[in-house]
């Protein structure tokens, strides 16, 4: 077989390979989660929003990034490190892309300035959803300590 034969027949099944972890991924999210948007800050006015799902576990809120290709989550947000900042609701464009009645909060990981900024925008429902899943964790000074 010529070699234009070969390079065409793996660059088909590069396309068919990635098409299946697209489409895997796309059931996974759509199977288990929440329907949320997530951005990183800082960004622009109206932008940077994606859409994805989130996923509980005890330790975490994983995103899954809707039209990512990559098997685990996108972002990974420690639940000890969640601080929750003010709430708002959709403004300007962003009305075209979420629903009007959409609970967008600011979710500081880690302290202001060393951790990641987000914002995270879901349905009322789902907002006291995450808001309950957080005030569950245990106090802080109720955690073990390292052992030295």
């Amino acid at each position: 077989m010529p070699m234009w034969a070969w390079i065409l027949v793996a660059v088909v099944l590069f396309g068919l390979i990635n098409l299946g972890l697209l489409l895997y991924r796309l059931r996974m999210v759509r199977l288990a989660g929440t329907p949320v948007l997530l951005r990183a800050l800082p960004a622009e006015a109206e932008e940077g929003w994606r859409h994805g799902a989130v996923h509980y576990t005890d330790d975490a809120i994983a995103y899954y990034q809707l039209t990512s290709i990559k098997l685990g989550p996108s972002v990974n947000l420690s639940r000890r490190r969640i601080d929750v900042g003010a709430r708002r609701g959709p403004v300007g464009t962003e009305h075209e892309i979420m629903e009007p009645d959409a609970v967008i909060a600011e979710v500081i990981v880690g302290r202001r300035g060393q951790g990641g900024a987000y914002e995270l925008a879901m349905a009322p429902a789902a907002m006291t959803a995450f808001q309950s899943w957080l005030e569950a964790r245990a106090p802080r000074r109720a955690r073990r300590r390292p052992a030295a």
